[in-house]
């Protein structure tokens, strides 16, 4: 199953804080922490993280925490997990190095990478802005890896039961 770790996670809900409230000023380690519930020393890392990755700008002093670097519009949910987590990865055999006792045989890697491809594309157009506000509306562009039929089929079902609209067949 593909998931996000809690560590990204955690610096997703901070982005979000920052971008929600840019007129608070700095927010420290220790407020975000409390605020969420989430494991102060944990947290401190990832911010750290995210300032390496100049994400968030780190301010010293008794008024001391953390902002956003820029504009929330401009800032990806994949620039955010990867600067915490590095490169994503669906399988082992994502990286181009990823060579293992399949890869003459596999039938499956090249889907795979392209879904991989398909959900950091997702995540690089998601900005931590759109993190702020209501869900929206959107339509997601499916990867095609079976039949035209199936995917229709595939692709009806969801927009179903987005709408509601399901039925059991």
């Amino acid at each position: 199953m593909l998931k996000l770790t809690k560590k990204a996670d955690y610096g997703l809900i901070a982005m979000r804080h920052l971008a929600e409230h840019p007129t608070m000023g700095a927010c420290s380690a220790k407020d975000l922490a409390e605020l969420y519930s989430i494991p102060q020393e944990a947290l401190a890392k990832i911010l750290q993280r995210l300032a390496k990755a100049k994400l968030l700008v780190s301010q010293k002093g008794t008024d001391g925490g953390y902002a956003l670097a820029r504009d929330p519009k401009s800032i990806s949910a994949l620039e955010v997990i990867r600067a915490i987590e590095g490169p994503l990865f669906l399988t082992s055999c994502s990286l181009d190095k990823g060579d293992c006792g399949q890869s003459h045989s596999c039938t499956v890697r090249e889907p795979l990478l392209k879904v991989s491809r398909t959900i950091e594309e997702v995540l690089s157009q998601l900005t931590v802005w759109e993190l702020t506000g209501p869900a929206p509306e959107t339509h997601v562009a499916l990867v095609t890896l079976g039949s035209a039929e199936r995917n229709e089929l595939i692709t009806g079902q969801m927009a179903a039961s987005v709408t509601g609209n399901v039925e059991e067949n």
